[in-house]
Formats: C-alpha cells, structure tokens, sequence
C-alpha cells in the first residue's frame, strides 16, 4: 500500500532510484538527466538523450534537494555543472510536453475543450479525465465533476490549455479513453510534483 492506502502503482515499466530520496520507483515518476559535452546537467524529459542517466523524482523538493547538496555530482561520480534555473527548465519542460500531448490527442479526436462540449461528453459518460485550468473559476469548475472511475488534471493554466488546443485560453477539457490519453495522465503527475495543487486536493472523484 502507498501512502494514503493507495495501492502502490505496479505498472510504471523499469524502476529507477531517486539521487535526492534513494527510493526506487518507476520512471514515469522521474525525471531522466543526463551530462552534455561541457559537463553540464541536462533534463532529459523524453528519456531518449544518449548517456548515462541519473534520476530525480519528479517532486520540487527532492530536485530543490539535489542541486543544494550538489547531488549531481555523486550521481554522476565527476565534476558537474548545474545551470541556474535547473529546477524551473523542467517544469517548463514538462509542461510543453503535457500541452503537446494533448494536442495530438485533440487531432486524433480524443480531446475537446469548452464547458458544453466537455460536459456533454461527460453526460454520455465518453470522457475518462476531466482537464481544468488552476486559474479558471472555482465556481464555473464546481459545476462538472471528475468522470466516475476518471482522472482529474487541475494545475494547468488556462494559457497552456489554449495552447493544446489552439485556443488563446482554455478553462474546460476532457480526454477520452486512448492510449495516448495514459501518456497525457502520467506526464501530468509528473508536473503536479513541481506546482502547487490548489484545487487538486479535496477534488471530488466521481
């Protein structure tokens, strides 16, 4: 059991030890960095830059922690060089990937935005997570709830989710089932780790 009394998730793929906690959990719950020609400390969000890599749980304090005490360089056995903002290039970088995710899933048909659109999914019960801006009304977003047995995604900005979506701002959005709607829910628990959850906790599921 996980913390809670959840079930600890048991099909994240390959395990990896945190450098900042030394707990092993699976990658999707990490993030990969890797060290370029000069030595320095490069995030590597895909998982796909050549070199040995080194992980770090996506949660702001255990990457606060591991540039502090220079963890980096334990990891990495050599001198390294962390460049400024380290922590805030991540969060930059796993953002554009949740919002280029989801735009391939809003191509493909699995993705729409607006309050009627998604609420009409919702009623047909065609959507599997429900996607809300941090900035948008709490009172507007009161009034959809978290699809039965769905995920809810609330730590976007309204900025972010018009990205996605081609869109100056968007508040309201849900994904259907699909495969790509698993890699839209697992890379946003990865950026949950680095943004306060206003509206998240106490979230009605259901």
């Amino acid at each position: 059991m996980g913390r809670g009394g959840a079930e600890k998730d048991r099909t994240g793929g390959p395990e990896r030890k945190c450098l900042a906690t030394g707990e092993v959990a699976p990658k999707c719950g990490l993030v990969r960095f890797v060290l370029g020609p000069d030595g320095q400390v490069v995030p590597d969000v895909l998982g796909k830059l050549p070199g040995r890599g080194v992980y770090v749980s996506s949660q702001r304090e255990a990457l606060d922690k591991a540039v502090a005490k220079r963890l980096f360089a334990r990891g990495f056995k050599s001198q390294v060089v962390v460049p400024e903002g380290l922590v805030a290039e991540v969060e930059r970088q796993l953002s554009r990937r949740v919002v280029d995710l989801i735009s391939l899933a809003r191509k493909s048909g699995l993705a729409v935005a607006g309050y009627e659109k998604v609420k009409d999914w919702l009623e047909k019960e065609e959507a599997s997570v429900l996607i809300q801006a941090s900035d948008g009304s709490g009172r507007g977003k009161s009034k959809l709830s978290t699809p039965h047995f769905g995920r809810y995604i609330g730590w976007l900005t309204s900025d972010e989710l018009g990205m996605a979506f081609g869109r100056q701002t968007v508040i309201h959005a849900a994904l259907g089932s699909g495969g790509l709607t698993k890699r839209v829910v697992e890379e946003a628990q990865r950026l949950q780790g680095l943004r306060e959850k206003d509206g998240v906790n106490g979230r009605r599921e259901g």
